[in-house]
């Protein structure tokens, strides 16, 4: 399982932190599969998480209709957008994570 992978890489404990924070939104639930772990809120899906090389990636399902104020995104591909960490910001994440939950809301 990635989970179980995320959990011996070096940078656990940014995962951990990350992980801790989606799980504080009131309606999110966390699914491990094989090769992500995701995480959906009552209203739709919203993202995926897993570590990297250098930190953590998110990936917003939803990325392409994001507003990217803060310029963090990356990807250009028809939906997902990549929030790379190598430190935990809870403004950053509330930032992206609260408009994730609103386009759901919105649909």
């Amino acid at each position: 399982m990635q989970f179980d992978k995320d959990l011996a890489s070096p940078h656990h404990a940014l995962f951990l932190e990350v992980r801790d924070y989606l799980l504080s939104f009131e309606g999110m639930q966390e699914t491990k599969k094989t090769r992500i772990t995701t995480y959906a809120h009552s209203t739709g899906n919203i993202c995926h998480l897993r570590t990297m090389p250098n930190g953590v990636d998110l990936g917003f399902l939803k990325g392409s209709k994001m507003d990217d104020e803060l310029q963090l995104l990356t990807g250009n591909g028809k939906a997902i957008r990549v929030l790379s960490l190598k430190s935990m910001n809870k403004a950053t994440l509330q930032y992206y994570i609260t408009q994730a939950i609103e386009l759901n809301t919105n649909k």
